[in-house]
């Protein structure tokens, strides 16, 4: 289990980050031989990912739930998240041309995504006994202290550099 931050923090990150959410909804669930190669195919993709930082994925966390799961990740650019889509030597073009021959738009499975490129000042966070968690998986832990302490000090900091 991961430490607990026994203290008020937030997290930042150096310049700009991609925010990634994409999920998959089962709409039949009777339709296992549709929504099973898809949920499973996510695995694979995030050891990838995982192993091979220079690829840009900096740090992701799945919600599991039922008819819906989401992960949730962060990534360096909008540049390392497009090139790892279309890259036909990694593991989700395949995948995305698999879906596409054996589901398309069958409305058997459903698969989505959003993409938010989030720049210095655009974001603020807090955490309070808390293990690292969120973007403070994928950046850096600060005290939520001085110009830290409220919403507003905690965007400018990013700013400021500061």
């Amino acid at each position: 289990m991961a430490s607990i931050i026994e203290k008020r923090v937030c997290a930042e990150i150096e310049g700009p980050f991609v925010l990634f959410l994409i999920g998959i909804r089962i709409n039949r669930p009777w339709k296992v031989s549709s929504w099973l190669p898809t949920f499973m195919a996510m695995g694979p993709m995030i050891a990838e990912l995982s192993r091979r930082p220079e690829l840009g994925l900096l740090h992701n966390r799945t919600h599991f739930g039922f008819p819906a799961t989401m992960l949730v990740q962060y990534w360096r650019s909008v540049d390392h998240l497009q090139a790892y889509a279309t890259a036909r030597d990694e593991l989700h073009l395949p995948a995305w041309q698999r879906f596409n021959k054996a589901v398309g738009s069958n409305g058997d499975v459903g698969i989505w995504h959003e993409t938010y490129e989030i720049a210095p000042g655009q974001y603020e966070n807090v955490y309070n006994n808390m293990p690292a968690f969120g973007l403070g998986r994928a950046g850096t832990i600060m005290d939520a202290t001085g110009p830290r302490a409220r919403a507003d000090g905690r965007r400018a900091a990013q700013i400021s550099g500061g």
